[in-house]
This record gives structure tokens, C-alpha cells and sequence, in this order.
């Protein structure tokens, strides 16, 4: 047997700590670079960028998105030197550097997203607050215009908000374009107040191009002195991902319960979402989205939701409808033959059943709606 010899074993506690420190994450990390005629410039840019970061020479990161930026705007720190750029038609990046900081402006028509990395983080602050001070593009507010976030989630960075200013009309120049009792259901909720507030789900239900999404843009500007108004573009992604979720419900910056703001986040076309089989279609996502109208998840939140859907009330899933739930559920069809007629100016085209607004946005340009193209119809109901 052998034994060894207490001079053998290691006696310096250096070495047995040295085995134990771990190693570096830029070590642990295996840096690779493949380049090929399927990157551009702007790719290289991006990778170059990176590596000052990846390798823990500017350990720290600060990033900021400007919607719109001002005509002009470089978007750079006092003192950048430029390293690389690059620009196209519709989009460009720009990568510069100082004196222990990097900074990436990546910019597209009329927004940009600025990054910067530094050796600590009061620089990186710093710098990022030098790089987007007034470069924020506010134009004058107009009467037939409305500020509206768009939500969507990015494979690269999540969950990502942007806004846009959309037209908007005012709900009296609009209402001859709703039958009589959607106008009369309208009427009260465009008057809606934060203290009036008795249920966190706004549901419209209908045929497609009935004018269900119009209605919702005068909504956002009827109710633009206290609601902020979001579209999200991929619900179906929404509630399938509980990070996403919990990012718009809870995480954005203008949905602090403290300031009074109301926050209606908008679902279109979530026909999938809420008819009657949804809970054995969809999983979880249908529980989700009552959670967050009158559940643990809403609680405390300023958040309505607003549903758009085609789907005939009698296949909506008894949990979506049920009392005290809608704030408001307005079923949108058809004007009647009189009421198309007085809107048209004439009853050409208009049967006796009457007709959607989108055929009578096509009458009136001159096309008969049995003619309108079918993807021209199913589009229709997108805008109308």
C-alpha cells in the first residue's frame, strides 16, 4: 500500500484556492467570428461592438430607444470618434469610441436605439444620458391625432415597445358609421371615466370590415387625457410567454398605479383566444388573459384590455363574457339598408339587408364590393 508522505500533499492553501477560483466568464466563453456574403456591414458593426463588452474590458451596458429622432441628431456622445459606419436607404450603424466608452447607434427611418458600454457604470450612464438628451422629435399635437405604443417580441432583445402618432377621428364625425344601437353603445363608452371603470375586458365582436378597429382608434383618442392606449401585434405570442406578459402587465414605465394613467392594451383578431374551446385550443393563454383583466396579475395595475374578434357571441367562451367582467361587449354589424343609404347618398349597390363600411367605403370609390379582390375585404377589416 502505498502511503504518502505528508510532504507530498499540498500544503500551501494558494494552490487549493487557485483550483477553485472559477474561471472568467470572457474566458469560459469561446469567441468565434464566422463572416460570410450573408452579413452586412451593419452585422460587423454589431459584432465589433461587442467585443469590448464580451471580453470585460467595459463590463457595463446601457441602452435607450428613441422613437423619433430630430432631423440632424447624431445621437453620439461629446467626443465620439468615429470608428465604422454604415447606412442604406432605410436604415444605418455607427460605432465610436472615447476614453473608456463605446457607443452603437443603430438607426432605421425615423427611430434609433443607442447603446453604450463603459469601464463602470456612472460612465455608461453618463454617456447614454449625453447621447439622447433632446434628441427626442415631439411634434405638435393635432386635433385628429393620437400617440398609440405598439408591443412586439423580438427573437434578438424581447419584448419591445414603440409609438406612433395615428389619425383619429372625432367620435361625432364618425358615428353615422355604426348602426344605431353600436352608436348608442358608443356613446357611453367613448364618456368613460377612470371612476366609472367596472370591469378591465372591452370586447367587439362582428363580421369583418363592420369598423370594429376604427372604433378603437377614436376610443384611444376620446380617451387620451387618461389612457394610454397599446397595440400588441402578436397576442397569440403574448400569452404563450409568461416573460412577455409580465413585461406589459407589470413592467413597463407608464403603468404606475401612482400616477392615475390607465393603460387599454389592444388584441385583434383573437378569434383563437377567446371562443368557446380556447382552453383546450390554447393552453394557458386563455387563463392568462382573464388573469390579467380581474386576476391575482391585474391587481393593482391600471390595465383594461380591449378584444377585437368575428366570432358570434354565442362562441365566445362563457368564461370571456360572463357578468362583471366587460367593462363593455358591443357586438358591431351592419348598417341597415336606410341607414347605408343615408350614408352612400344613394341606395346603389346596397341590398335590402344592408351593408358592412368597408362595402361602402368600396361603393363609394366606384367598386362594386361582390368585386372588391378577397385579400382587398379581408384587409378591410384590419383599418375599418
Amino acid at each position: 500500500m502505498a502511503v504518502m508522505c505528508a510532504d507530498s500533499r499540498p500544503d500551501d492553501r494558494s494552490e487549493i484556492l487557485a483550483s477553485e477560483t472559477p474561471t472568467p466568464p470572457e474566458l469560459a466563453l469561446p469567441a468565434r467570428l464566422a463572416i460570410d456574403d450573408s452579413d452586412s456591414t451593419s452585422d460587423i458593426i454589431d459584432a465589433l461592438f461587442l467585443g469590448r463588452f464580451t471580453m470585460g474590458e467595459q463590463p457595463y451596458a446601457r441602452s435607450h430607444t428613441v422613437d423619433r429622432v430630430k432631423k440632424g441628431c447624431t445621437l453620439l456622445p461629446p467626443g465620439a470618434s468615429v470608428l465604422r459606419e454604415a447606412k442604406d436607404d432605410n436604415s444605418g450603424s455607427v460605432l465610436a469610441e472615447g476614453e473608456g466608452w463605446t457607443v452603437r447607434v443603430s438607426r432605421w427611418s425615423q427611430g434609433a436605439e443607442v447603446t453604450v458600454t463603459a469601464v463602470t457604470d456612472e460612465l455608461a450612464e453618463q454617456r447614454l444620458k449625453q447621447a439622447i438628451d433632446g434628441a427626442e422629435d415631439e411634434p405638435e399635437p393635432q386635433e385628429d391625432q393620437v400617440s398609440m405604443g405598439f408591443w412586439y417580441h423580438s427573437p434578438m432583445r424581447g419584448p419591445r415597445r414603440t409609438s406612433r402618432t395615428i389619425s383619429a377621428g372625432a367620435w361625432e364625425d364618425v358615428r353615422a358609421n355604426y348602426t344605431a344601437p353600436v352608436a348608442t353603445a358608443m356613446d357611453e363608452l367613448m364618456k368613460v371615466t377612470p371612476d366609472e371603470i367596472s370591469g378591465r375586458l372591452l370586447l367587439l365582436h362582428g363580421p369583418p370590415g363592420t369598423g370594429k378597429t376604427s372604433a378603437l382608434r377614436t376610443l384611444a383618442r376620446s380617451w387620451s387625457d387618461w389612457c394610454q392606449v397599446d397595440c400588441v401585434l402578436d397576442p397569440e405570442h403574448l400569452f404563450n410567454n409568461i416573460g412577455y406578459l409580465m413585461d406589459i402587465a407589470i413592467g413597463a414605465d407608464d403603468s404606475d398605479p401612482e400616477s392615475g394613467r390607465w393603460r387599454l392594451l389592444l388584441l385583434e383578431d383573437c378569434d383563437e383566444l377567446i371562443r368557446g374551446e380556447a382552453k383546450y385550443a390554447a393552453g394557458q393563454a386563455l387563463s392568462r388573459l382573464l388573469n390579467l383583466t380581474d386576476g391575482l396579475l391585474g391587481q393593482g395595475r391600471n390595465v383594461l384590455v380591449g378584444v377585437t374578434t368575428n366570432e358570434d357571441l354565442e362562441r365566445l367562451h362563457p368564461a370571456v363574457v360572463r357578468p362583471g367582467r366587460c367593462l363593455a361587449r358591443i357586438e358591431v354589424g351592419s348598417l341597415t339598408h336606410d341607414e347605408a343609404t343615408a350614408w352612400l347618398g344613394t341606395d346603389d349597390g346596397i341590398g335590402r339587408e344592408g351593408t358592412t363600411l368597408a362595402e361602402l367605403y368600396a361603393l363609394k370609390k366606384g367598386k362594386s364590393p361582390a368585386h372588391v379582390p378577397s385579400q382587398e375585404r379581408a384587409g378591410s377589416g384590419l383599418y375599418l
